[in-house]
Order: structure tokens, then sequence, then C-alpha cells
């Protein structure tokens, strides 16, 4: 198959389970929003990667999980790397990984913040992973409609005020990004995020949309990488340090209520779509 049908039929398995009714937001979406993100990444030298979504008194599973396969996947193609996130999450990570501590709780310290950061680390992608997304009202929900922004630093303005590129990962409606549809997400049972990106992937859970853009940067890069994501040792690595499932609320190795299987799985369809794709039908590359 060419690129094209390759990003299509990505696109498709993301939403496949529909557990929360991205599949009927996906029409709302420009197709081809897989390969478009990933031109985007693949073109960048610095890369700016925000997750971590607070449940309870730390971090849920979802997006964490597939923020560091893409930064190691990132990293492996020659590119610069941190990732944005929050205490406690921050704190499990920095000894592993370039960290940007979120610190802001107020709009006006923010950002502040975003502006400053943008300024010295310039990346010419900012992405959110599964990250919550102010409301028109800028608070932050969780899909239990519980106001969380105490315990939420924010990172909408790292995407807002970028001079480079946003991408956003989402499988609710209340993340970072989600704003793009925020006509079609206001038509669900949930506190939708009123921020928006350049390109929004949605996705069952949205680890699982780090993991698609894993495998079209392999495509546009002819660089094997998706074979190199390590989810069940991720997974591991993060409950280890505090994490939890965010549906559960649970110190389990799952993701969103799902076994760690649901993610291999998934992973394993990815592979097989990437051995059907054609390189020599394209007639340029990236």
């Amino acid at each position: 198959m060419n690129i094209s049908k390759l990003t299509d039929s990505m696109e498709h398995l993301l939403v496949e389970r529909n557990l929360r009714r991205m599949a009927e937001l996906r029409p709302a979406l420009e197709s081809g929003y897989v390969l478009r993100a990933g031109r985007l990444l693949a073109e960048a030298n610095t890369v700016l990667i925000g997750t971590g979504f607070p449940v309870l008194e730390t971090f849920e599973t979802d997006g964490p999980l597939g923020a560091i396969a893409l930064y190691k996947a990132l990293e492996q193609l020659g590119k610069s790397c941190h990732l944005a996130c929050a205490d406690p999450l921050a704190n499990a990570l920095k000894q592993d990984f370039e960290v940007l501590k979120l610190q802001a709780f107020d709009l006006d310290s923010a950002r502040m913040e975003a502006e400053s950061m943008l300024a010295r680390l310039k990346p010419d992608v900012v992405i959110s992973i599964e990250r919550p997304g102010l409301a028109e009202d800028n608070r932050y929900y969780n899909m239990r409609g519980e106001d969380i922004s105490t315990r939420c630093a924010i990172f909408d303005y790292y995407l807002t005020l970028t001079p480079g590129a946003s991408i956003a990962i989402g499988d609710g409606g209340n993340e970072i990004g989600m704003g793009k549809l925020q006509a079609e997400v206001s038509a669900l049972d949930i506190h939708g995020a009123a921020t928006s990106c350049d390109e929004l992937l949605i996705a069952d859970v949205s680890n699982w949309g780090a993991y698609a853009l894993v495998a079209i940067l392999e495509a546009l890069t002819q660089t094997p990488l998706l074979a190199s994501v390590e989810h069940h040792d991720t997974l591991r690595y993060l409950s280890d340090r505090g994490s939890i499932d965010g549906v559960t609320r649970e110190n389990t190795l799952t993701e969103d209520g799902l076994p760690a299987s649901a993610g291999a799985d998934l992973l394993s369809q990815l592979q097989q779509r990437l051995d059907e794709y054609d390189p020599s039908q394209e007639n340029e590359r990236v």
C-alpha cells in the first residue's frame, strides 16, 4: 500500500473500539492527520512533548507511555527532545529523560512560563499527549466531570503560543487539542477542552496515537522504530514510580481499564500495516 492508504488505515485502527465515541468525531477531521503530524515531526530538529494527566495524587498510565515511546523514537532519529510534565511525573522521569517541569497553575504565570521556555528551547514542534485542556471557563475537568484545576499545571499556552507547529492527541474530549473539534465534542457527555492545535490525532487510548506516530515516522524515514517500543517494560517502569490506571484508579499494568495485551495488539496491527507499506510507490520521500 502507499503512504496515503497507510495513514488512512492507521486512523481507522486508532478509533476502531470507539470506547469514548472518538470514531464518531473522526469524520470531522480532515483525513491524513497521522501523516501530516508525522511529517511535521520528521522535519523537526527540536520537539517538546507534554504529557501527564493527574489522577488522585499521582498520574495515569495513559499519556506518559506514549510520550516515552515517541521521545525515544525521535531521539533515535537524532532529534532533541524534552518531556514537559508536572510533579509527581516530572520527578519520576527526571533521572532518565530531559524533563521540563511545569510549575504554573494560574493563567498569567503559565503564559509567562510558556513564553520563556519556548524562547529558550525553540521547539519546531510542540506535542501534547493526553494532557488536560482548559475548558471554556478556564478550568480543568476529568472524565467524571470533577474540577481538577488545582492539580493541573498549565501546558496549553505552549501549544497556543509556539511559533512552530502544534500537535495533540486525545481520546475523550477534555484533552489539549480537542478544541479543534469543539462543536462535535460539545455533544459528548464531558466538559470539553477549548484549546486547539494544528494537527489533532484521536484514538481509543491516547498512547496508541503516539504509537501511530512512531509507525508513520518509520515509514517516512525508512528507519526501524516501531519494534523498539517497549510497551510492557514501560508500563512496569511507570507503575514502579506510582502510576495508576485513569479508569480503575489502581496501580496496575493497564491503560484506561484495558490490559497490557490491548496495547501490545495495537502495536502488532500497526506493524502489520507497516509491513504492507511499499515506499517504492511514493514519488518523493520526506
